[in-house]
């Protein structure tokens, strides 16, 4: 399992560390190709404000590369259940 975002290496190590995370979590920095592949980094808008940034969107893709879950409206504190339930994993 892997995490992404656009923060900075020692940012994730601290928030693993907080967390206590099983998983790693890899940089992608501004311009974000990644996650612009990905179709979650682009223009977003907040009170009549335009700006790039980042969509909380989470993906889950198996061992062969194959997406098998994706969600594009995510709610931080009950994915990782949700997660665990749509895979049958409970």
């Amino acid at each position: 399992m892997l995490g992404i975002s656009k923060d900075s290496a020692q940012s994730h190590q601290k928030f693993i560390n907080k967390q206590q995370l099983p998983f790693r979590l890899l940089t992608d920095l501004e311009p974000c190709p990644v996650a612009t592949s990905y179709g979650s980094y682009g223009l977003k808008k907040f009170m009549g404000r335009e700006y790039m940034g980042m969509m909380r969107h989470t993906f889950v893709v198996d061992a062969n590369g194959k997406f098998e879950l994706i969600y594009r409206k995510v709610k931080a504190e009950i994915m990782a259940d949700q997660i665990i339930g749509d895979l049958g994993l409970d």
